[in-house]
Parts: C-alpha cells; sequence; structure tokens
C-alpha cells in the first residue's frame, strides 16, 4: 500500500476503520448519528516512533489535537504517537493491506 503523506519525526499517520451504520437490534442509524471510531489502521509512522508499526490497529484518543487530511480521495488522520493508547490484534503490513483490500470492496 503506498501512502502519500510521510509523517515526520514523532508522527503517525492512520486511517479509521468504518463506523457503524446499524445498531445490534438490526436499526439503522442516520449518517450524522454513528459515533466515530476510535480504532485506526497505521499506514506510515516517523522515523522517531519506535512502538508502533504500520499495519497495527490502534487505540488512540484526543482527536481535538489530531490533523485530519484527504489526499486523492482518500482520508487520513496524523496524530501525535503519545495520543495512541494501545495496539490492538496483530500488527504487521500484510494485515494493514487486507484490511484495506476488504474495505474497499464493501
Amino acid at each position: 500500500m503506498s501512502v502519500p503523506i510521510q509523517p515526520l519525526a514523532e508522527y503517525i499517520v492512520m486511517q479509521t476503520e468504518s463506523a457503524q451504520t446499524k445498531t445490534a437490534s438490526g436499526l439503522y442509524l442516520p449518517q450524522g448519528a454513528a459515533e466515530k471510531p476510535k480504532i485506526a489502521v497505521v499506514v506510515a509512522v516517523g522515523a522517531d516512533v519506535t512502538d508502533v508499526k504500520v499495519g497495527a490497529r490502534v487505540l488512540y484518543k484526543n482527536e481535538y489535537e489530531s490533523t485530519v487530511v484527504k489526499v486523492d480521495g482518500e482520508e487520513f488522520i496524523i496524530i501525535f504517537h503519545k495520543n495512541v493508547v494501545a495496539t490492538i490484534g496483530v500488527s504487521n503490513e500484510d494485515t494493514a493491506k487486507e484490511f484495506f483490500k476488504g474495505e474497499k470492496g464493501k
């Protein structure tokens, strides 16, 4: 996966997972009512980031300290590495490729 943004120093570039559009009971949520996910997949890391790797699913905090940009029709989030609270599951580049291949097919 080629990422058009390369972060500097201690910054991380991520893409969020899709927000839930349906409740557990089967009700569809209006577009504005869906909660923004706080889980994202890391697509690029700065040279000084050592504890998070490309492909990791991460839980992040403080959306007010993040920068959201759209490049070539895709939305990216850029955050300072200290805003990553935890990693979730397996982390490798192939996992990220498979995740985004499945998301784009939906």
